[in-house]
């Protein structure tokens, strides 16, 4: 991030500006921060939150239904350099439920989903946690989702 350091009216009628390096603001990015560091800290930071490929039709699945119930997720796209980066399984548990999210046959980690720190898997997890009435209490519990707006 910069800072404004000084600043003054142009002839032409623009402004200038003179810009100062800082890092006190909590939008600042670290470049020294690896790509792993950095998916760490966001999935740490955000209750729900998607990685994907840019224009990724599953990602536009993933959050039409999550949006259907009410959550609206981060989304990171990621570079392709990146998506290496994303290991499905970063949770540090190593259940039965987080081995059946990990990546099949070499097959993209991207789209990813990550609920309250714990990768959910992609699209197809999704839908099977949503259909099996799992969705909505996971993400009440993780603080996404308000429980009084459901109580009718």
């Amino acid at each position: 991030m910069q800072g404004v350091s000084r600043y003054g009216p142009l002839s032409d009628g623009g402004v200038r500006l003179e810009l100062t390096p800082t890092t006190t603001s909590p939008l600042a990015i670290d470049v020294t921060e690896s790509t792993e560091m950095r998916i760490q800290r966001l999935i740490s930071e955000n209750p729900v939150i998607i990685f994907s490929r840019p224009s990724c039709c599953m990602c536009h699945v993933m959050k039409r239904l999550l949006s259907t119930v009410g959550v609206h997720p981060t989304v990171i796209e990621l570079e392709e350099d990146e998506i290496a980066a994303l290991s499905p399984n970063d949770n540090g548990n190593n259940s039965a439920e987080d081995s059946s999210s990990q990546v099949v046959g070499g097959a993209s980690p991207a789209p990813a989903l990550y609920i309250g720190g714990a990768c959910v898997g992609g699209l197809e997890s999704l839908v099977a946690l949503h259909l099996s009435n799992n969705l909505v209490p996971k993400l009440i519990e993780v603080g996404a989702l308000r429980n009084e707006f459901l109580i009718g």
